[in-house]
């Protein structure tokens, strides 16, 4: 199995089973120490649910489980990757148990979790089953003194958590996360702000105007942190050349030339390494500040292309200034982009405009 997997094996369950045998050693733990023998062909995710199971058997209800995780918190060895199935099981029988006292508290519970290993995933569920009453709790969180359980307002509502499951009804209403946002984007916790500018960055895929009002009420802030979160935020809208992001950012439309753009090589080996230069200029009258990207168009499976982008660099040029830039981009099998061999293109984009076009073939 890979290293990811093994963030929960075998003696990370061994600890937390003897966690919660001192919490309460009334309950019968032994099905948790017997998934031991049984993660070794299992995925990450897939441990994670065996240990669960074991201890939803193993508790049978809600608030036992909530006695029993509660008391284990006194334990500093009760954290780490075990910790979530210990969030998984309290969701699943606060959802099974079927009343609000079990709901709220189980939300409750997953704050009480986080700082030792995010709750991210499991909230899900929660909001899933009732975004509203969830989001309801949630959001009294913007202001708590833990950094951890301020980050899970952020990070556990984004609408595109990676791993996590989907929430539709977080996507239907885009606007139900903003209160969150506005109250931390200038949060004291670096870890905090990442969050809200990567959630920020989720909304713009689908609701870039709010994202866009958003980071304006933002900016006026005026603090280096709220500025990085308002550029996190923007990253992706900013790459699809959004005139709206552009301009938040500073980047106006300017007159410029893209000259003598050409490549190291015009057949790459997979894995390689493709390095390419171009000379940009300002051909206003006018300096101008640019965001220079580039896009490459990736061959798929079926023969036909699609298009990512990549930040290269900001520059500013006085009218007339040309500068020589360069980059190098990887190309090698990865669990997030499968290549596949064909003729490849790069293209360079300035403040959201494109400019030259170069072809190379890659060979698998």
């Amino acid at each position: 199995m890979g290293a990811m997997d093994d963030l929960l094996g075998p003696n990370e369950v061994k600890t937390l089973h003897d966690a919660l045998v001192g919490a309460e050693p009334g309950i019968d733990w032994d099905e948790l120490l017997d998934t031991r023998t049984r993660l070794e062909p299992l995925s990450l995710r897939g441990r994670t649910d065996a240990v669960a199971h074991a201890l939803v058997n193993a508790l049978g209800t809600y608030p036992a489980a909530a006695v029993a995780f509660r008391a284990a918190l006194d334990d500093p060895t009760f954290t780490g990757w075990a910790l979530w199935p210990v969030t998984e099981a309290a969701v699943t029988l606060a959802l099974a148990d079927g009343g609000t006292p079990a709901f709220d508290d189980a939300v409750a519970l997953l704050a009480e979790l986080t700082p030792g290993l995010t709750s991210e995933f499991a909230i899900r569920r929660l909001l899933k089953a009732d975004h509203e009453r969830a989001l309801a709790i949630i959001r009294t969180w913007t202001d708590h003194p833990d950094e951890h359980v301020r980050r899970l307002a952020s990070e556990g509502t984004r609408p595109y958590l990676p791993w996590a499951v989907r929430v539709p009804l977080l996507l239907a209403t885009s606007g139900a996360t903003l209160p969150l946002l506005d109250a931390m984007h200038n949060d004291e916790s670096e870890y905090v702000r990442r969050s809200v500018a990567n959630h920020a960055n989720d909304l713009a895929r689908h609701a870039p105007e709010l994202v866009l009002e958003a980071a304006a009420r933002w900016q006026q802030t005026g603090t280096p942190g709220s500025a990085w979160v308002v550029r996190r935020s923007l990253r992706t809208l900013v790459k699809k050349g959004n005139p709206g992001a552009l301009e938040l950012m500073g980047f106006t439309p300017a007159e410029v030339s893209v000259t003598e753009l050409r490549a190291e090589a015009s057949i790459l080996q997979l894995p390689g390494e493709l390095g390419f230069g171009f000379v940009l200029t300002n051909t206003g009258d006018a300096p101008a500040r640019l965001s220079v990207d580039y896009a490459v168009h990736y061959v798929k499976a079926n023969g036909s292309t699609a298009e990512k982008v990549f930040k290269l660099t900001t520059v500013s040029l006085e009218p007339g200034e040309s500068r020589q830039l360069n980059g190098r981009h990887g190309f090698r099998q990865m669990t997030t982009r499968r290549h596949y061999a064909g003729t490849h293109a790069l293209e360079v984009q300035v403040n959201g405009v494109r400019h030259g076009r170069l072809e190379f073939d890659l060979l698998l």
